[in-house]
C-alpha cells in the first residue's frame, strides 16, 4: 500500500512539474517552456502516407517549413472537432505573419462519411489552407492510429448513418524541420498554442 501511494504521488508531482513549467525555469533555463505536453524525441508518430482531398498524396516532408498541427477526427462531430479546428484558425490570425507558418491538418477517422468533397467543404469553414487527410484502406488508417498511439472507435446511433465517433481528442504539433515536438490536448486555448508555435517557428 505504501508503494502504490508513494507511486501515486511521485506521478502526481510529475503532472504538476509538466503543467507549470514556469517553476523549472531557473533550473533549466535553456529549454522552451511549452503549454503543451513537450514530446521532443518520442519514437513514434514520425511521419504519415495519407492523401488529401484533392487526390494528393501526402507526407509529413510536404510541409517542411511550416509548423504542422495534425488532429484525427470526423466532420460530423458535435464540438471537439470543430472547436479544434476555429481554435487553430484563430491561432494563425494571432500568429500575425508568421501565421502564414502553420499548416493545420484534419485526418478522417471516419471513412464511410468523410469523402473526399465532404472533407473539402468541411475544410473550408475553418481556413483555406488547411487540408482533409484520409488513409487508404481502414486497415491503414487502424495502423495509422496505431502508430500514433490515437484511440477511435465508432458508436452505433438509432440508425447506421447515425453513427456518431469517440476519438482522442488532442493535437500533434511538429516543427519546421518536420520533428515532433509536442501533444496539445483539447481545450489549451489558441493563445496557449499560438504560444507554443510561435516558439517552434522561431526554432526553439
Amino acid at each position: 500500500m505504501q508503494r502504490r501511494n508513494a507511486l501515486k504521488s511521485i506521478a502526481a508531482s510529475a503532472v504538476l512539474a509538466g503543467a507549470s513549467g514556469v517553476f523549472l525555469s531557473a533550473c533549466d533555463r535553456g529549454k522552451p517552456q511549452f503549454h503543451s505536453v513537450d514530446i521532443t524525441g518520442a519514437e513514434y508518430a514520425k511521419d504519415f502516407k495519407l492523401t488529401d482531398f484533392d487526390g494528393k498524396p501526402r507526407t509529413l516532408a510536404d510541409f517542411k517549413g511550416k509548423a504542422v498541427v495534425l488532429f484525427f477526427g470526423f466532420t460530423q462531430c458535435p464540438d471537439v472537432c470543430p472547436t479544434t479546428m476555429t481554435e487553430l484558425a484563430q491561432v494563425k490570425k494571432l500568429l500575425g505573419a508568421d501565421g502564414d507558418k502553420v499548416q493545420g491538418l484534419f485526418v478522417s477517422i471516419d471513412p464511410e462519411r468523410d469523402t473526399p468533397a465532404v472533407l473539402k467543404e468541411y475544410m473550408q469553414n475553418f481556413d483555406p489552407s488547411f487540408l482533409g487527410l484520409y488513409a487508404g484502406s481502414p486497415e491503414a488508417l487502424a495502423a495509422l492510429a496505431k502508430d500514433f498511439k490515437v484511440y477511435y472507435k465508432k458508436v452505433d446511433g438509432p440508425t447506421p448513418t447515425s453513427y456518431t465517433m469517440d476519438h482522442t481528442a488532442a493535437s500533434f504539433v511538429y516543427d519546421p524541420e518536420g520533428r515532433l515536438r509536442l501533444y496539445t490536448r483539447y481545450g489549451i486555448g489558441a493563445q496557449a498554442l499560438a504560444d507554443d508555435l510561435k516558439l517552434l517557428i522561431d526554432g526553439r
